[in-house]
């Protein structure tokens, strides 16, 4: 996993660094401005005789936009260096290296006039922004502002430092102006603002640039990372070649109501696309020949049902007595919003002994009720999306996506579940406060079913004997990659549930073949 940094952690591993291991700071600016300088050159080409528009803010950030202007011009670019602010206003290790640039013969203009500045950018062939950096809080004010504007407005190729200005960094919606690089150049560890929604449409190709200390002096104690392939590989079941059925899982998948019959289908073809030996489907007596039409191989159980046609309480016991012979269970697809039928899936996620995914419509009946996971005696897995999550949490659903990183931590603590909120960049987060976000993943999976096939993924895995966290983080990244590879020959516009689905053993593969090549 590649871990992803706060502002303060960030702060914490650059102390360490240098009050523990005697890196002084000024040689972690020097190395993040050079290193800027390299990774510039890699993604947008040679500097030598490009005209550079450095800007420049008051603080740390503006000190690493120093260093890189000195660099870019000993290696024959024609910069210019904008600072937005008074020089009797710069401090620390960044006036140390504002004087060295103005040694070294580069003016650097102050204040400065907004009609200059936006005359120099439009004359730019790349213009870098060293505004804001991890150590500013709230909205971006005044001239900074004022800036941002000017370097959005300019249409030119633009190298953001550490984080395009404005953005936040550790993951909430932005209030303010935000920067809109082609490129990102971040320092030590990527922060976690950059992986979020709003990080994907600002900040570009991401470089992570090394500080020249090792790797362990900064990421100690980091809870939040990004998913990789390896992580998902590590979680996979070995499949011998003496296995059968019986070796990967038996998964009861409770499900589909008049209506939502294909709720329950999706989430069982998830969970057999995704490796699980044998899976059930618990459904309505009235809709089990519906569902056993739908799909061949899952076998499928009538449960009771209320007058409307959903599973009723006296479905408890009979599915109490189904997961005596099964490893995990899926409650949620498509089993409606009877009073009676909320009222059972509330027993059920209370007092089943088995590891159980709950999402959709099984969700609705724990608003309020946290304690029903919080007491249940074995793991419980919960998939929301922002409208389901903000049910949850008692809030709204621009509560949630102002920070999707804090509002799964907060519903992982308060049900002691593990949670994936869904969406772009997936929030998987534990009850301990760790997360991880998904890479994969794209906006052609935004269509009824897609959520049914990670319900069964995600059942599936648990039943094949995956630890509850990595099952889940696991089940996001295989469905994004699924989707991903669906899209890449399907296109995004008009990919359907069973797309994905029908791309998971392709996912699969994907991901296995890595390790072999």
């Amino acid at each position: 996993m590649i871990p992803l940094a706060t502002a303060e952690e960030m702060r914490r591993a650059d102390r360490r660094a240098t009050e523990c291991f005697g890196v002084p700071s000024l040689v972690l600016m020097e190395n993040a401005g050079r290193g800027a300088v390299d990774a510039l050159t890699r993604v947008l080409g040679p500097v030598e005789g490009r005209r550079v528009a450095v800007v420049c803010g008051k603080g740390s950030n503006g000190g690493d936009g120093f260093v890189m202007a000195r660099h870019l011009l000993g290696r024959g670019a024609r910069v210019s260096a904008w600072l937005v602010g008074r020089a009797s206003d710069v401090q620390g290790d960044a006036r140390v290296n504002l004087d060295a640039l103005q040694r070294a013969g580069e003016t650097v203009v102050e204040g400065p006039d907004a009609g200059r500045l936006r005359a120099a950018l439009a004359e730019a062939d790349v213009v870098v922004d060293a505004l804001l950096g991890t150590g500013v809080r709230g909205p971006a004010a005044g001239p900074v502002a004022a800036a941002i504007e000017i370097i959005n407005a300019a249409g030119r190729p633009v190298c953001a430092l550490d984080l395009p200005s404005g953005l936040p960094s550790d993951g909430e919606a932005p209030a303010g102006p935000v920067v809109r690089a082609r490129m990102t150049v971040t320092f030590g560890l990527p922060k976690l603002g950059l992986v979020v929604p709003a990080g994907l449409a600002h900040a570009g190709r991401v470089e992570v640039v090394d500080l020249g200390v090792p790797r362990a002096w900064l990421d100690e104690g980091i809870p939040a990372a990004l998913v990789e392939a390896a992580d998902v590989r590590a979680a996979l079941p070995p499949r011998p070649v003496d296995a059968h059925k019986g070796s990967y899982g038996h998964l009861l998948v409770v499900a589909g109501s008049v209506g939502r019959t294909g709720a329950a289908a999706l989430a069982c073809l998830g969970a057999l696309r995704s490796g699980t030996g044998l899976v059930t489907c618990a459904t309505p007596a009235s809709q089990q020949p519906v569902v056993a039409a739908l799909l061949a191989e899952p076998m499928t159980e009538p449960l009771p049902e209320t007058a409307a046609r959903t599973f009723s309480m006296k479905a408890v016991e009979r599915i109490a007595a189904l997961l005596s012979r099964m490893d995990a269970v899926a409650l949620g697809p498509g089993v409606g919003l009877d009073a009676e039928t909320q009222a059972a899936v509330h027993v059920l996620v209370r007092s089943i002994e088995r590891p159980m995914v709950v999402d959709a419509d099984a969700l609705t009946a724990l608003a309020g009720h946290a304690e029903a996971c919080r007491d249940a005696p074995a793991p419980r897995l919960l998939t929301p999306h922002p409208g389901e999550a903000a049910r949850l949490l008692g809030c709204g659903i621009a509560d949630v996506q102002a920070d999707r990183v804090g509002s799964a931590r907060r519903l992982a603590a308060e049900t002691g579940a593990v949670v994936a909120l869904k969406g772009a960049r997936t929030v998987v987060a534990r009850p301990d406060g760790a997360v991880t976000l998904n890479p994969t993943g794209n906006p052609g999976m935004a269509t009824g079913g897609t959520g049914d096939v990670l319900t069964g993924i995600a059942g599936g895995l648990l039943a094949q004997g995956v630890a509850p966290a990595s099952a889940l983080s696991a089940a996001v990244y295989l469905h994004g990659l699924a989707g991903d590879l669906a899209a890449e020959t399907r296109g995004e516009a008009g990919l359907v549930a069973g797309d994905v689905a029908a791309a998971l053993p392709a996912a699969i593969r994907r991901i296995l073949d890595a390790d072999r090549g």
